[in-house]
């Protein structure tokens, strides 16, 4: 099952060029597999914000999505990986975030996507909040197959 914000269900490099993205450079990889490395995962989302030129607005949005992303991941996936893509487009820097698990995978995505709704202990704002949080969102989930969410931000002018 798949659930898309603004980027159609296609393959990453599809989008770049659909989005007119060049090709994604610097691209770092970053487990997800203890609470250290969700510390850790903060800390290289906010230091690619600042290479990227993010004002501190978009710095803290891509950072507090990252951080809910990469918690679901660690939590409801059992951990998995955050890639860290840097891109352009027309001039303009953005950040392509991609979160993988093996997880169980997520059953129903509206349900996931609903403010309030959680399986564990948290508020429930995690995908719904992670999504108003960036320019682009993908979700891509299956039942026993785990889960990979595609979530891209661009610096505001």
């Amino acid at each position: 099952m798949t659930r898309t914000g603004e980027l159609a269900t296609t393959t990453v490099r599809e989008a770049d060029r659909r989005h007119g993205a060049g090709s994604p450079t610097g691209a770092t990889v970053h487990p997800v597999r203890t609470e250290e490395d969700l510390l850790s995962v903060r800390h290289a989302v906010r230091a690619a914000t600042l290479s990227a030129g993010f004002s501190i607005i978009d710095q803290t949005r891509v950072v507090t999505a990252a951080s809910e992303l990469a918690r679901n991941a660690y939590i409801h996936g059992g951990g998995g990986t955050l890639t860290i893509d840097h891109l352009t487009r027309h001039g303009t820097a953005g950040l392509r975030l991609t979160i993988r698990d093996d997880g169980p995978g997520i059953g129903d995505l509206d349900q996931a996507f609903t403010d309030g709704f959680t399986t564990g202990a948290g508020l429930g704002h995690g995908l719904g909040g992670a999504r108003r949080l960036m320019d682009e969102f993908e979700v891509h989930s299956q039942p026993g197959a785990g889960t990979t969410v595609i979530a891209v931000r661009w610096a505001s002018r």
